[in-house]
């Protein structure tokens, strides 16, 4: 061994030294003698007394060395610095000094610390490819497999980084083991692998001559299962059972699962009664599974014999399992022992949640006992919070039940220090659509009871009711107590009001209204606009309206279909067609396109004039802008028709929107 370095010796003929500088260690020490040197001492030779025995060879690796855990450990910690910019370059300056290369076995376990970073473990298995002598193995070519596969880069990018690895060691001509199939049926139910490449995987059983052992059957029958292959799957268990092997209670109740909801109850019991056989236990997952089978298919007494029997094992039943038994006897309408299991579910400290209280609340409706809705809240109430008492409040009223929500809600009032928003605002919601304004009165008024707010949400609610309900009293009240005790009135609090007051004639109430908005921080937007519209066309205040009108044009507010509309309406009602028409093709220069009910309108207006060449029109451009016409349309049309030929009657018109008008027109010229 020649170096090229200076090296001071002592003047014996044996000189031990290590070769390395004294700010980097390096993994294998030398002792040796110089055995020549040149005149001027810039070269030696040294003779390495000891050598470094053969690497120990591993028997069950098929001979291969033994890994030096030193020098793994070292590569490791190179790979995972976190000071380096380059780690592979300080690796490969690393393996410079060593006079041994790594082995496969060597690599396979760094590999194996990289598990968490997949990317590096990547980079570095490239790595290796180039080392000279180095070639990877199978073991090598498992073990990057792995950790791709275990890495969280994403399904179709997983997928497709096995796939390169896959098609690398077919290239090589590298025999995988049942291990490396293993592993890639193990990805399959990801992203982008689909039953052709599940096929093309359990192809390489074949070609590399290998045999299924328990771990592959059990791989390969939960694949096809996440991959909704059912049918497949049974039959892989059923050569897994020829073969006498046996699946753990994981893969049995997975199984089961498929099955049950596949509908292939036949099967499923197939299964649980060999699951018994091969004295694999089931648990509470099994037996829940099995319940909800049954029990979807009406078999409500072998429901309870399952429960029975699973609670004679001593077995704690949990929220899952309690859910869907309830869910039976929901289903079956068997009201007494539904609640009585709940009672023990309370008993065993087992909290329900929304759908435990879902699934009664539905059968007590259903049934129309609704009277022991109280039974069940006083039940479970060590576990009845605000969130419950929502959930039940909503729901009844979503049903219909607005006294039993009502109810419900006092309880929830009258038991917790505060109230739930949520709770209060469907209360208070479903009372105004009711029209019961006197209640939603009292019940806003109640509102900082317990700790709430009230806010321009629940007033908007309100003002919404009594304005349908024509409470023009009730309205001002309410809008006092609002601008006095707050909250602020928003834009749809003076949009209501005005459009309340307009339905009622009240216009200079919404003009009042107006007022007050313009000289809040409130702008008028296009809705405020239209109400007003509205409100002086109904008022028969044209010029009013028309001033609105532009009023709205000159703040940079652009009208709509509904202003439009508006507009033609109080025009045409006012027997002043030709503006209404006007107005329509102004709509359309504006870019504004006219809807069903403008044309209904128009058309209106043009029959009442007896204008009807120009309704005839009309439809025809409804039709050319591609608009269906509704029964107010055929309505009119049918009384124009009537009107131009009175001798001929088409009464199948409104029976057949189909029939184009224009053709039956033209038929009769």
């Amino acid at each position: 061994m020649r170096l090229h370095r200076l090296i001071t010796s002592s003047s014996s003929a044996a000189a031990a030294f290590s070769f390395g500088s004294p700010t980097r260690s390096y993994a294998t020490t030398y002792g040796g003698r110089i055995v020549g040197a040149t005149t001027d001492g810039r070269e030696i030779s040294v003779e390495v007394l000891h050598p470094p025995p053969d690497l120990p060879r591993d028997p069950g690796r098929g001979g291969h060395a033994l890994p030096r855990r030193d020098l793994v450990c070292r590569v490791s910690n190179i790979l995972r610095s976190s000071s380096s910019s380059d780690p592979l370059l300080d690796l490969s300056d690393y393996l410079q000094t060593l006079t041994l290369t790594l082995t496969p076995a060597e690599a396979s376990d760094v590999l194996k610390t990289l598990k968490s970073r997949p990317s590096t473990a990547v980079d570095f298995f490239r790595y290796c490819s180039t080392l000279p002598g180095f070639r990877h193995d199978c073991f090598t070519y498992n073990r990057i497999l792995t950790v791709i596969a275990g890495s969280n880069g994403g399904g179709g990018g997983v997928v497709d980084r096995v796939k390169v690895v896959l098609d690398e060691m077919e290239r090589e001509g590298v025999k995988g083991s049942i291990s490396t199939v293993n592993i890639l049926v193990g990805i399959v139910g990801r992203e982008g692998v689909d039953v052709w490449e599940m096929e093309r995987f359990l192809g390489m059983v074949k070609k590399w001559g290998l045999k299924y052992n328990c771990y592959t059957y059990k791989c390969v029958l939960q694949a096809y299962l996440r991959l909704k292959e059912v049918v497949k799957g049974f039959r892989v268990y059923e050569e897994m059972r020829r073969r006498g092997y046996k699946l753990d209670v994981f893969g049995y109740n997975m199984l089961l699962d498929a099955l049950a909801k596949a509908d292939m109850v036949v099967q499923a019991e197939k299964v649980f009664a060999d699951m018994k056989l091969r004295h694999c236990e089931p648990d509470v997952f099994t037996y829940t599974i099995l319940i909800r089978m049954k029990g979807k298919i009406g078999r409500s007494d072998e429901c309870l014999s399952l429960f029975q029997e699973m609670l004679t094992k001593g077995y704690t039943l949990n929220l899952i399992t309690y859910n869907t038994m309830i869910e039976v006897l929901a289903k079956n309408h068997m009201v007494d022992k539904a609640i009585l299991l709940f009672s023990k579910m309370i008993e065993n400290d087992c909290r329900p949640n929304e759908f435990t209280y879902s699934v009664i609340l539905n059968v007590l409706v259903v049934v129309g006992r609704l009277d022991r809705l109280d039974e069940v809240v006083e039940i479970s109430k060590k576990y009845m919070n605000k969130s419950i008492y929502s959930y039940l409040v909503k729901t009844l009223i979503n049903l219909g039940h607005v006294s039993e929500a009502h109810s419900v809600f006092c309880k929830m009032w009258n038991y917790h220090d505060s109230g739930n928003r949520d709770a209060f605002v469907s209360m208070l919601e479903s009372l105004c659509n009711a029209r019961k304004t006197s209640e939603a009165l009292d019940f806003l008024s109640k509102v900082g009871e317990k700790g709430l707010m009230a806010d321009t949400v629940m007033y908007n609610m309100v003002f919404t009711a009594l304005g349908k309900s024509k409470q023009v009293a009730d309205i001002y009240n309410l809008y006092e107590q609002m601008k006095s005790e707050g909250p602020s009135p928003d834009t749809f609090t003076y949009n209501i009001l005005i459009a309340s007051f307009g339905r009622l004639g009240l216009a200079n109430d919404a003009s009042k209204i107006f007022k007050e908005m313009e000289s809040s921080d409130c702008k008028p937007d296009v809705v405020t606009y239209n109400s007003l519209i509205n409100c002086c066309g109904k008022n028969g205040d044209l010029d009013d309206a028309h001033m609105r009108f532009k009023e709205m044009q000159k703040k940079g507010l652009c009208p709509d279909v509904v202003t439009y509309s508006t507009l033609i309406e109080c025009f045409g009602k006012s027997n002043k067609v030709d503006i209404a028409c006007k107005l329509f093709d102004e709509m359309l220069e504006d870019g504004c396109w006219p809807n069903i009910v403008t044309y209904n309108i128009l058309l209106g207006c043009l029959e009442k004039c007896g204008k009807t060449t120009e309704a005839f029109k009309l439809y025809a451009k409804l039709k050319e802008q591609g608009l269906t016409p509704d029964s107010m349309t055929y309505t009119v049309l049918d009384r124009l028709q009537s009107a131009s030929c009175r001798t001929v009657r088409v009464p199948y018109l409104k029976k057949s929107p189909a029939v184009d008008i224009m053709f039956l027109l033209q038929s009769r010229k």
